[in-house]
């Protein structure tokens, strides 16, 4: 029997793939706070349509078609093409929530994905900034451009604004506070009519959990690595996760312990939070000048430095995902 705890993206893939190939999974639910809006990117939606075999999934959704970019100091306005659906994230586990058969408790525990906190003591989170976020509903000024979101660079942070309904929207602010980034607006502050409530602070900087597997065990989506919500598609990394997840549980469910499975499994997530790194660096690179950017960039050149190393230890993959299954290389 594998036991997942979580509720999430991650935890449902990893679910729903392990179901699907015979296995007997109990989901073990976390009480949690759910994020008010999601911004699905076109790949990643195209992604989840075809992991769960729902081809019409979020067809009906709120869409944006463009993206209006004002980055780094006295930049001009760019307005480039987008392509993404926007949902809350109850919406989207409620349609990607798995139907599974009740456990047999007689049945004994193989293994347990961590697809959300607390994970196993050996595991340690390593964090690579200090950066945190805010969640603010407001209104749109009359006149706001539909289907068009808003991404501005200022000196102590950053400004995204996502439509989510005619006339409304949720305005992220990471750095400052909101009030205090809008005040500073020369954008996105003129799209707003009204802000409203909050839905809190929680964190906006890259982290990543080492070890990430264990006897037994395997961390997860957002339990193992957590991303910059600037460089966007963390759902489409948590679906990734999760097919190399079930991929790996299935190889040592059928061929027993392997540790060159696990020790693949840690490197391919290291490399692909690598690219993360790599992608944000190039983002607070360029966003200003100020001692919060360079901040943050420090802490993202020394998270790109530790993956480095611990890809250097590991060598050369020796595993490939073929039609959600491992295959070793020769």
């Amino acid at each position: 029997m594998i036991v997942i705890r979580g509720d999430g993206v991650a935890a449902y893939c990893c679910a729903y793939l392990l179901g699907k190939a015979g296995l007997e999974v109990v989901l073990e639910p976390v009480d949690r706070p759910r994020l008010p809006a999601i911004m699905l990117s076109g790949h990643a939606l195209a992604l989840i349509r075809d992991i769960f075999d729902q081809n019409d999934l979020f067809r009906d959704a709120p869409q944006i078609r463009k993206r209006m970019v004002a980055w780094g100091a006295d930049s001009t306005l760019l307005a480039l093409e987008h392509s993404a659906v926007v949902v809350s994230e109850e919406l989207l586990l409620r349609a990607l929530r798995p139907s599974l058969a009740l456990p047999d408790s007689s049945v004994a525990t193989e293994w347990t994905v961590f697809a959300s906190r607390p994970l196993p003591t050996p595991a340690v989170e390593h964090p690579f900034g200090s950066r945190m976020a805010s969640a603010v509903a407001v209104s749109l000024q009359d006149g706001s451009e539909p289907e068009t979101c808003w991404i501005e660079s200022l000196e102590n942070g950053w400004l995204f604004l996502i439509p989510n309904a005619p006339g409304s929207a949720w305005l992220l602010a990471v750095g400052s506070a909101p009030d205090a980034l809008l005040a500073a607006s020369r954008v996105i502050r003129e799209q707003i009519a009204q802000a409203h409530s909050g839905a809190g602070r929680f964190p906006a900087y890259p982290r990543i959990v080492s070890p990430l597997s264990g006897d037994g065990w395997l961390a997860c989506g957002t339990a193992a690595m957590a991303f910059d919500p600037l460089c966007g598609d963390g759902t489409a990394h948590a679906v990734r996760e999760a097919i190399l997840a079930s991929a790996v549980i299935r190889a040592v469910t059928q061929n027993g312990p392997n540790d060159d499975v696990l020790a693949h499994y840690e490197a391919r997530l290291t490399a692909g939070f690598r690219r993360h790194l790599a992608l944000c660096r190039e983002f607070y690179t360029s966003g200003a000048s100020g001692p919060w950017w360079r901040g943050e960039l420090d802490a993202i050149q020394q998270g790109v430095a530790w993956c480095d190393r611990r890809l250097n230890a590991h060598g050369e993959f020796r595993y490939q995902l073929r039609d959600f299954e491992l295959h070793a290389l020769r």
